[in-house]
């Protein structure tokens, strides 16, 4: 018996259904409104185009900028893909450099900020459909696109 075959169906910005497989454009994914000098691009779990029960964030976080302490009700990873991070987590501070990854467990308080002269650039994973949901902001106002 052959196995199935899967469909690839790149994302391009245009209306589409979901076949069995999306691959994502992160050049045409949508962007969210966010914070300044920190921006976000939704590469599944906030949208139609990709039904799944996930959240993946790309993002671009320019020095001194980032997001302050707060906690979630589900775990969440954050991987660097390039340039460095300042991460609080727990209170204690770590530089989370390019192919590293903070594996940040629910309820624990984090915050961080882009550090050195290069714009960090990021993957962030929740495993829900809206990472933000059962966020508690410690210090600060949440991203733009929650705000009521």
């Amino acid at each position: 018996m052959k196995p199935k075959l899967l469909v690839n169906l790149i994302f391009d910005g245009h209306d589409q259904r979901s076949l069995d497989l999306t691959i994502v454009d992160h050049k045409s994914a949508p962007e969210l409104p966010w914070r300044p000098h920190y921006r976000v691009w939704s590469i599944a779990g906030l949208d139609t185009v990709n039904p799944v029960d996930c959240t993946l964030h790309y993002s671009k976080i320019e020095p001194g900028a980032g997001a302050p302490l707060h906690t979630h009700t589900v775990d969440e990873l954050i991987t660097v893909l390039d340039g460095c991070l300042e991460a609080s987590i727990d209170g204690k501070k770590q530089i989370v450099l390019t192919s590293q990854t903070m594996v940040i467990p629910k309820g624990k308080p984090h915050g961080f900020k882009g550090v050195g002269p290069d714009t960090a650039t990021t993957l962030v994973f929740f495993p829900c459909k809206d990472g933000s949901q059962g966020t508690l902001y410690l210090d600060g106002p949440p991203p733009a696109i929650y705000k009521k």
